[in-house]
């Protein structure tokens, strides 16, 4: 990876729930919504995202890549909008905005 390159890998996107408990099928058509996807590389200058974070990105801002017969996303850092990550402190949700 070069620069302040992420490479992602989606997470499965199936069937969610509503909060009162409505089943919402994944052919639903919705409005705008970001995606969450697992880092698997990163370039050299990327600062705020590690290896195996979870990151929270728009899915239109994307550059889709397949590599080994797999799908990933390749991103740049700035793209990103959020990174839950388990590095840090306990009694922390890992979460930034």
């Amino acid at each position: 990876m070069l620069n302040d390159r992420v490479l992602v890998s989606l997470e499965e996107t199936g069937e969610r729930r509503s909060g009162g408990g409505i089943v919402i099928p994944a052919t639903a058509s919705v409005g705008r919504r970001l995606s969450w996807g697992v880092v698997v590389a990163r370039g050299g200058t990327v600062r705020h995202v590690e290896v195996e974070d979870r990151v929270l990105f728009d899915p239109e801002d994307r550059a889709e890549v397949e590599l080994h017969s797999r799908s990933y996303v390749l991103l740049r850092e700035r793209d990103i909008h959020a990174v839950a990550a388990k590095r840090h402190e306990s009694g922390h949700t890992g979460l930034y905005l």
